[in-house]
């Protein structure tokens, strides 16, 4: 028969080993992401991080493409896309480590990127090429389909629920609006000169954008 204090003894060991093996996930638990900022620096072709809460930068700058331009942060701020127009490529930032860990080749000039709500696609407006390539996030790898667009398209915006992105093209002062299901475009908006920024408004109804040469919004 076995002791009262064997059985004492054996019951705080089993207790003590789940008290450390909490303890240790507990440890081993990452701590909750800090906010970021991520600052393509054109000129160096890094990007700089800026810890939002203390307003400094951290640790050093991450060098990526020449002429690094647009950036996009995915929804869950696990990765940073940054569109490098001198290299014509996109870098993809691991925003735990914050460092490149793919690089992806797009069309020529690529001046802006928009990541999708649900995070799984990149739109990138290619100026050089007059195009839209698509990042399958998952992969890092371009969608094979290219969206041919208007002239020296500059600036990419998605709507709310991710069924539309908006593409300003400078050139042809107009906008392009693709269908992301299908990956085409379904309408083309003639605006005022030069259109450049594009924002979707919260409830996707409208989208303010600026004009280079014009003193109004069109909207």
């Amino acid at each position: 028969m076995r002791s009262k204090n064997s059985n004492g003894r054996r019951g705080f060991m089993a207790l003590f080993a789940i008290m450390l093996a909490m303890a240790i996930s507990t440890v081993a638990r990452p701590a909750a992401a800090a906010p970021f900022a991520y600052v393509a620096n054109s000129g160096d072709g890094t990007v700089s991080v800026i810890d939002t809460a203390t307003n400094t930068v951290v640790g050093i700058t991450i060098p990526v493409g020449r002429e690094p331009f647009g950036v996009a942060v995915t929804p869950d701020g696990k990765h940073a896309y940054v569109a490098s127009r001198g290299s014509n490529n996109v870098s993809v930032i691991d925003t735990a480590t914050n460092k490149v860990v793919a690089t992806v080749a797009v069309g020529n000039v690529p001046f802006n990127v928009a990541v999708t709500p649900d995070g799984n696609h990149a739109y990138v407006a290619n100026a050089g090429s007059s195009n839209v390539s698509v990042i399958d996030t998952a992969a890092n790898t371009v969608e094979p389909t290219v969206i041919m667009v208007g002239n020296s398209p500059v600036r990419v915006a998605i709507t709310p629920d991710g069924k539309h992105a908006y593409v300003t093209n400078l050139t042809s002062n107009n906008v392009s609006v693709i269908d992301t299901a299908k990956n085409t475009v379904e309408a083309t908006v003639a605006v005022g000169n030069n259109p450049r920024g594009v924002a979707v408004t919260p409830d996707g109804k409208h989208t303010p954008m600026s004009l280079m040469r014009a003193p109004t919004l069109s909207r």
